[in-house]
């Protein structure tokens, strides 16, 4: 199987044009780039970066939505750590939290550790993987309207969302 042609979106812009209207919004990122990208977008006390916890953004992330059904939650990661936490779907799939959007910016590689290729290159389509966990809207961003649609999704979160969001695997992590 060969694998999707990587877009251009700017994994920082992108990140920075989700939070934009973020309200009050609770925001996870996973490790490594996405939480560079949220803090570099802005720092806030509705922020919770994970540093050495690769593959628990969402899990993390569930546990915030089901605690607090009175506020938005978005988890903002990577394919790399996506795929480490791929269970964690099934769980959010099963408890189907109205207020949890996952968010994976997927370059196809592991970029924190060399750029080494990950599965997504390989044919793992997490979008599918996604739906067949019983996440009713699962979204395939590919554009600059898709996101722009993705951030309008956010503000009036109704429902568990899961997007893979494409970029190219030439942005190293900064």
């Amino acid at each position: 199987m060969t694998a999707q042609p990587l877009i251009t979106l700017d994994r920082r812009d992108g990140t920075a044009r989700l939070l934009e209207h973020r309200g009050n919004t609770l925001v996870v990122s996973g490790l490594g780039s996405p939480t560079f990208d949220v803090y570099a977008a802005g720092d806030s006390p509705l922020n919770f970066y994970l540093w050495g916890a690769m593959g628990g953004a969402a899990m993390i992330g569930l546990g915030l939505a089901l605690a607090r059904p009175d506020r938005r939650v978005a988890v903002i990661t990577g394919d790399g750590e996506m795929l480490m936490g791929l269970g964690a779907l099934a769980t959010i799939g099963s408890k189907r939290p109205s207020n949890l959007a996952v968010i994976v910016f997927d370059n196809g590689v592991y970029g924190e550790t060399g750029m080494q290729p990950s599965h997504t290159q390989n044919g793992v389509d997490l979008i599918r993987v996604a739906g067949a966990c019983g996440i009713a809207t699962c979204l395939d961003v590919r554009d600059d309207r898709a996101l722009g649609d993705l951030g309008a999704r956010l503000k009036n979160l109704r429902g568990t969302l899961f997007a893979r969001v494409l970029i190219s695997a030439d942005e190293p992590p900064r």
